[in-house]
């Protein structure tokens, strides 16, 4: 066996020619070439005590030429490692210990690589970078991020759900380095957190990371709710620039409808039934005439009533809210004027929407005042309207 039959050598792919910083992902390419038939291999890596890394894939064999035409066999592995922190750090050696077939003997031969210097920068500018705690350290080659709902978010009504699905996407990095679920939370809104799923996919590029984040979404207020956009910054690794992803801002309700019943046009009333509406319309209009411009009464219905005790005695805040939404809009206007009624359904709300550990208002309490009737006042100048019908005021 003459000295250049077994070599390995081992290659840092270096992102942007450039010295990683800690936390960034850099491919070694460990590649053997051997003229001598290869009975047994194994490989003994150095312990790479300043990194963490992953093995890409399988170990590959294949059938190569070398420039003086004689036949060898390739080895092929690669790794991604990770530094741990800045510093100027060495790759020690690895050893591919073979059993090769020696002029018909068995022969154990270690093929070593050489030492490689490994200096990993420090993080200089203001702000951001592998050590920072916000926002998250996303180095990669390219972002992508993909948004769906199903349904479609604006055609969602108050008691419906829909279903958020966000996929970020990340060439050159493997799943793990993937941030953890976004925040997505907003005034008005429930969202209930499904699993989240990681995948590493081994291409011949490189490692392309895959996370895939989940929400249930439902309104708790009837109005239009926006859900403002959440960016992600990210570390571009070849051009060696902060950019930010996007997962892109949506609304709730206020959208077209999403049946083809609210579509259709209204039910025209037969002849005796608009008739006999017209004439309670008429005798509604002589109550005002006779009474004036005074006040009415609001409650809420029995059933709402009885939702608000029992969604209070269970402690279901979700549930009280979506019940205080279906009350008379006069009534609602009511809460807001009236300050003690107001603080609770504050106080409700921020239970509801805050972060864990808001207080939780006495919601039985706030039951039995939402259940009370209140009197308002009803619109004036229903009799000036209704005066010039009754011909000029007689001397």
């Amino acid at each position: 066996m003459e000295p250049g039959d077994l070599t390995l050598t081992v290659t840092p792919e270096l992102n942007g020619s450039a010295a990683p910083f800690a936390r960034e992902m850099v491919l070694l390419r460990i590649h053997g070439v051997y003229k001598q038939q290869i009975l047994l291999e194994e490989v003994v890596q150095p312990s790479l005590a300043n990194f963490s890394w992953s093995q890409l894939g399988r170990d590959r064999w294949s059938k190569t030429k070398l420039p003086d035409g004689q036949s060898a066999v390739a080895f092929d592995r690669v790794i991604a490692v990770f530094p741990h922190h800045a510093g100027a750090f060495t790759v020690e050696p690895f050893d591919h210990r073979l059993t090769v077939n020696d002029a018909g003997a068995r022969r154990v031969v270690d093929v070593r690589s050489s030492p490689i210097p490994f200096p990993v920068a420090a993080w200089t500018r203001e702000d951001g970078g592998p050590d920072a705690k916000e926002p998250w350290w996303l180095p990669a080659r390219d972002v992508t991020i993909t948004d769906s709902w199903a349904p479609d978010p604006e055609t969602v009504k108050l008691g419906g759900t829909t279903r958020r699905i966000v996929t970020i996407e990340a060439q050159g990095m493997v799943a793990e380095g993937l941030p953890p679920r976004p925040v997505m939370r907003t005034r008005g809104i429930l969202t209930f957190a499904g699993p989240v799923t990681r995948e590493t996919l081994v291409t011949p590029q490189g490692p392309v990371a895959r996370a895939t984040y989940q929400w249930d979404v439902r309104p708790g207020v009837p109005e239009i709710i926006p859900l403002d956009a959440i960016v992600i910054p990210w570390f571009d690794t070849a051009s060696r620039t902060m950019r930010e992803a996007e997962i892109p801002a949506r609304q709730i309700g206020g959208g077209l409808p999403d049946r083809e019943t609210d579509l259709s046009p209204p039910t025209t009333a037969s002849p005796w039934v608009a008739g006999a509406a017209g004439l309670a319309a008429f005798g509604l209009g002589l109550a005002l005439i006779g009474f004036g411009a005074g006040a009415e009464r609001l409650r809420l219905d029995l059933r709402t009533r009885r939702a608000l005790r029992r969604t209070a005695a269970a402690r279901d805040l979700s549930g009280f809210r979506v019940a205080t939404a279906q009350a008379d809009p006069a009534l609602a206007r009511h809460w807001r004027a009236d300050p003690e009624t107001a603080a609770g359904l504050a106080a409700l709300d921020r239970a509801l929407y805050a972060p864990a550990g808001t207080p939780v208002p006495d919601l039985s309490a706030l039951a039995r005042r939402l259940s009370r009737s209140v009197r308002v006042r009803a619109a004036s100048g229903t009799v000036d309207r209704l005066h010039p019908l009754d011909g000029p005021a007689k001397g």
